[in-house]
């Protein structure tokens, strides 16, 4: 499989690949790690899965077109794409990628990485994703997403109306899963430090995600 990882420092990229490497060394993956959104522009359909650790909200970094197609080409053919928080605030001009992801981060109405606790609800209990995963709550940023209608939601979260009053009571997908072509996609919110990643239940999330995205053989 593949790990890109890197970008915007502020979401701490290198500690969260630390957090991603015990994950995957626990599933018994076999992975080569990449700094460089270049490695992108290649044939990526030889990778089971790909993870997208790349946070470049506040950078300028973007994919160009071929780097894009190399993506989403893979996807359609098997691969599979597993990803979390700045995932969905990388490549804003990049429109097919987020098509890909099934979703975009929009706003988080209590700031960035403000201390505020939340819910997280599993929504979807009979996943093989959520299987064993309870409601848990995290501390920090709150995503407000722009999602796909076709994404199989599994968790979600619900707004308080503290910041934004028209807000109150409604609710975010929190984590999603969705098919693109033969490949499986998903994603989830979580993450802006290695300490929202820490807890049990978003740990099992994130294993079966991979597992479940990981092209079967």
């Amino acid at each position: 499989m593949l790990y890109l990882y890197g970008g915007w420092p502020g979401h701490l990229p290198y500690d969260i690949a630390e957090w991603t490497r015990d994950l995957l060394a626990e599933l018994g993956y076999d992975v080569e790690e990449t700094q460089d959104i270049f490695s992108l522009d290649q044939d990526l359909t030889g990778y089971d899965l790909i993870i997208l650790g790349w946070n470049n909200a506040l950078t300028t970094e973007d994919l160009s077109d071929s780097q894009e197609s190399h993506l989403l080409d893979a996807v359609a053919a098997g691969t599979g794409v597993a990803a979390w928080h700045g995932a969905a605030a990388a490549f804003r001009s990049s429109l097919r990628y987020h098509l890909l992801l099934g979703g975009d981060f929009i706003d988080h109405p209590a700031g960035e990485g403000y201390p505020q606790h939340y819910l997280v609800t599993v929504t979807d209990t009979d996943h093989e994703v959520t299987r064993g995963v309870r409601d848990f709550r995290v501390a920090s940023e709150q995503y407000y997403m722009h999602v796909d209608p076709n994404n199989i939601v599994l968790a979600e979260t619900t707004f308080s109306g503290e910041h934004f009053a028209w807000l109150e009571g409604l609710r975010s997908p929190v984590a999603w899963v969705r098919q693109w072509g033969e490949g499986r996609v998903f994603y989830h919110s979580i993450g802006h430090t290695p300490l929202d990643l820490a807890g049990d239940d978003v740990r099992r999330l994130t294993k079966q995600g991979i597992v479940w995205a990981t092209r079967k053989q």
